[in-house]
């Protein structure tokens, strides 16, 4: 049975880079796909990134139980499959659930095991800073993010270990280090 780890950060927190490079670095690590009712972004991969699907089919989903968790953030559902992480933890994978806060409360009382890492930006102006630079953003939804990230990081002592993202590989370093020093035997 793998071990099972959340990590969350406010939006524009460098959490989806440092958990690239971090799947990418450490063995025996997977990073579970969320479902969600937002629109793909340039780039991103339907089954890589996100499972893009409607409004309507996520909702059935909630009605199913399909999800470990769910949330809506910005408008959008964010949901995490409980079939799928839990056949990754049954094949001895270690999984991350890239989540939010409610999700890390939810995910953790079914699991109360589980690792749960914040990753915090150097101050909210760098976090301002962040979003804006990567022009993905209208200003109203740019004012959303920034008030969501309080709210996001009101929460991050709920959590077992904290990572300051004010330098990429420092934070990376941390990460590994936090994975490696909990995860289970291969």
């Amino acid at each position: 049975m793998g071990k099972l780890f959340t990590i969350a950060a406010p939006s524009g927190a460098g959490k989806t880079s440092l958990v690239t490079a971090l799947v990418n670095s450490v063995e025996n690590l997977y990073v579970s796909v969320s479902y969600t009712t937002r629109a793909p972004r340039a780039g991103e991969v339907n089954g890589l990134n996100y499972f893009f699907v409607e409004k309507p089919t996520f909702e059935r989903m909630i009605d199913e139980k399909d999800f470990l968790e769910y949330a809506q953030v910005f408008h959008n559902y964010y949901g995490t499959s409980k079939s799928q992480v839990q056949r990754e933890l049954v094949s001895g994978k270690n999984v991350i659930l890239e989540i939010d806060w409610q999700g890390v409360q939810q995910i953790h009382e079914q699991f109360p095991d589980c690792i749960r890492i914040f990753i915090l930006p150097p101050s909210i102006e760098a976090l301002e800073k962040r979003l804006r630079q990567r022009a993905q953003d209208s200003e109203a939804v740019i004012a959303d993010r920034l008030a969501g990230a309080k709210e996001e990081l009101s929460h991050s002592h709920e959590s077992d270990f904290l990572v300051m993202n004010d330098d990429f590989e420092t934070a990376l370093k941390q990460l590994q280090l936090i994975i490696t020093e909990n995860k289970l035997p291969q």
